[in-house]
């Protein structure tokens, strides 16, 4: 579970990075939103971890409010990348 964790949250710097160096919009977006995808997944692991008593409470919490950063702003990524159609 935890390895499956850090995989997970090893995969949404890995899927910006990739994004970002894309040229094409969609070839931008399609990893933005992989990277999305990868921070929710973290995210479920991170829960079942919690309910599994395998992580205390303060590491938790800031765990959720720097995911809740991270959506944010990958949610800002994708918007920039699909508003690039219309440049």
């Amino acid at each position: 579970m935890g390895d499956q964790f850090i995989e997970s949250t090893d995969s949404v710097s890995a899927n910006i990075a990739e994004g970002y160096g894309r040229f094409h919009y969609l070839d931008k977006a399609k990893f933005y939103f992989n990277g999305r995808g990868s921070l929710l997944e973290s995210r479920n692991w991170m829960e079942l971890l919690k309910e599994r008593k395998k992580v205390k409470p303060e590491p938790y919490k800031k765990y959720i409010n720097c995911y809740q950063d991270l959506k944010r702003a990958l949610s800002g990524l994708i918007n920039s990348a699909l508003k690039e159609k219309k440049k």
